[in-house]
């Protein structure tokens, strides 16, 4: 069995993992610790959350510091403030026991008078957030000219955020004599293009195999009409009494309003986005960690970086738009080989998102039931119960009120006093299910996989051609004049086809009317689709909330010149092209995703 001391750690390093209670390394540990401690190579870790990296990259570049110099001398970058401070606080529990080690987090949310005062007094470890680092650099009050290594960790989700442009500045000012060292659970072609660029010959270390989630996690998907999200949550939430769980949303304001309306439930909630300031947020994470709070409902800016343990569940309230997010999501529950489950509350429409996600991962989803009322009611009084006969009792307190006790109870007959006893403590729970209707519903189901079929049926029977029509539409001319064509900036090369462009519409009418479609074409790189004018800012502001394949959607009102393809031309085969098709050919992109 291989120990830390065969990684060839020093004995300091030693003592701070011992007194943390690590005996053997993990699979990632054990292959990266002792190339990075040589600075050999620059290098690709791929490996899923939760599997130790932080102690993989984090114990080697303490280890190869020079002491006796205070200039910085390597640097690692993450994609939130959460995974930074987490970063920060176990490199500082490493070097526990060499006291000349100085280590800096610096990242937006907090005090950048207190950071700048921290780096002037010097940081031998910078863990940064882009942004932040980025303004630092710029004001001259960092210099990472003279650094021996630099760590990029999740990688995949800060391009996913949106820092590409912040990390190519960043890395053009580090020294072409460092490391790279590239961290991701994923590998995706923005990933691969930065290998790529900053790094020569990297060696690639996997654990286990590429993009696939981890193994003890079961994967669950319920599929609901969209008024019908919230009461699913619900119930599964009811369904599990000692739930302990991650409710992840799409925007800051469904995260704001489902933890408000948990709340007004009854539930022991409470809401992670971005627009809290570190202080609350920090507030919120104590909270969570002593489970005051059992369902924190957040943004993905909680997938990354939080050091909660046991978690029971990850619900993805909605699904993320990128499948890779979607791993990082569920790679919060089932850590350090326990068994966890994500669960998935997907519309009608989007069993195409399940059927991604499935490839991606590798495995297949189960197909849940929702449980009714009186199953809920029914676990919830049995689960109690057999607390209830385990719990301990101290005879001895109540051994004086005994008698007074008995003697009220005594009118009461056995099976009288048990039904008393249970409505007393279940009587909200029951009055809530009353009546509570079946959200397993077949119809409903039917019509989903009905449409997304009719959807695909006339993609293939168009051929190329890429202009769909809904069955809401007709040209007439007095209901052509209720639509408002929009221009959406993803398309055919995204993976956008039109039941996907259907649900998220659909997601938009949640509490509302309907919301009519008409005329779909979709292009290489962008999409066209008519919808009621009526609900126009609806639309533009769910489209606009989305990122796709790590780009962030546009859309708009489309201009006049931008017209739909004339029904006579569609089914017109274009002329070959004399030029190749700007996207890659199939070979090329399999060659492209390898570092």
């Amino acid at each position: 069995m291989t120990t830390f001391a065969d990684l060839g750690l020093n004995s300091e390093l030693l003592e701070g993992i011992k007194k943390l209670g690590f005996k053997t390394p993990t699979p990632i540990q054990e292959e990266v610790v002792p190339r990075l401690a040589r600075l050999a190579d620059d290098m690709v870790a791929l490996s899923q959350t939760g599997t130790g990296k932080t102690a993989a990259f984090g114990l080697p570049l303490i280890q190869m510091l020079n002491q006796s110099q205070m200039q910085t001398q390597a640097l690692i970058l993450c994609p939130t403030r959460e995974l930074c401070v987490q970063v920060h606080k176990d490199l500082s529990a490493f070097s526990h026991f060499l006291p000349k080690i100085r280590i800096v987090a610096v990242y937006g949310g907090a005090s950048i008078i207190s950071q700048s005062r921290q780096l002037k007094a010097g940081a031998q470890i910078i863990v940064a957030t882009p942004g932040r680092l980025l303004a630092f650099i710029k004001q001259g009050e960092v210099n990472i000219k003279s650094i021996r290594a630099v760590v990029l960790d999740e990688a995949d989700e800060m391009l996913q955020m949106g820092f590409q442009d912040d990390l190519n500045e960043i890395l053009a000012a580090t020294p072409e004599t460092k490391k790279t060292v590239l961290f991701s659970a994923t590998m995706p072609r923005e990933v691969t293009a930065i290998a790529k660029r900053y790094m020569t010959d990297p060696v690639e270390v996997t654990i286990g195999e590429r993009n696939q989630g981890i193994e003890n996690v079961r994967h669950i998907y319920y599929m609901v009409a969209a008024k019908n999200r919230y009461p699913t949550l619900k119930r599964i939430a009811d369904s599990n009494p000692d739930i302990y769980a991650i409710i992840f949303c799409r925007t800051r304001q469904e995260t704001r309003d489902i933890a408000a309306k948990l709340i007004d439930d009854g539930y022991n909630a409470d809401a992670l986005h971005g627009e809290l300031a570190q202080a609350q947020r920090d507030h919120v994470m104590q909270k969570f960690r002593r489970r005051n709070i059992k369902l924190l409902v957040a943004t993905d800016v909680a997938a990354r970086g939080l050091d909660v343990k046991d978690l029971s569940h990850v619900i993805n309230y909605n699904l993320p738009d990128d499948a890779a997010a979607y791993t990082h999501r569920s790679g919060r529950t089932g850590r350090a080989g326990k068994e966890g489950i994500s669960i998935a509350i997907a519309h009608l429409r989007e069993k195409y998102k399940i059927k991604q996600i499935e490839r991606r991962l590798k495995r297949k989803f189960e197909l849940g039931r929702i449980p009714t009322g009186q199953e809920i009611c029914r676990q919830r009084m049995l689960h109690y119960l057999d607390e209830l006969k385990m719990t301990a009792i101290d005879s001895h307190q109540i051994e004086p009120f005994l008698p007074a006790i008995m003697e009220s109870l005594a009118p009461l007959e056995r099976e009288e006093l048990i039904k008393r006893f249970v409505l007393s403590e279940f009587a909200q729970i029951l009055n809530y299910y009353r009546n509570a209707p079946d959200l397993n519903s077949n119809e409903s189901e039917s019509r989903g996989r009905r449409e997304y079929s009719n959807s695909r049926d006339s993609e293939r029977r168009d051929g190329k051609s890429k202009t769909y029509k809904n069955r809401d539409n007709n040209d007439r001319g007095s209901d052509r004049e209720r639509f408002t064509r929009f221009h959406i900036n993803v398309g055919k090369r995204d993976g956008i086809n039109p039941g996907r462009l259907i649900g998220e519409i659909n997601d938009a009418s949640t509490g509302g009317p309907r919301i009519h479609v008409g005329r779909i074409e979709i292009q290489s790189g962008f999409s066209l689709i008519e919808a009621d004018t009526r609900s126009a800012k609806e639309i533009i502001k769910t489209f606009s909330s989305l990122m796709i394949n790590g780009r962030k959607v546009q859309a708009k009102i489309a201009d006049d010149k931008e017209q739909m393809t004339p029904r006579s031309d569609r089914n017109k085969r274009p002329g070959r092209p004399s030029r190749p098709h700007p996207i890659r050919s199939k070979s090329k992109r399999k060659k492209d995703t390898s570092a």
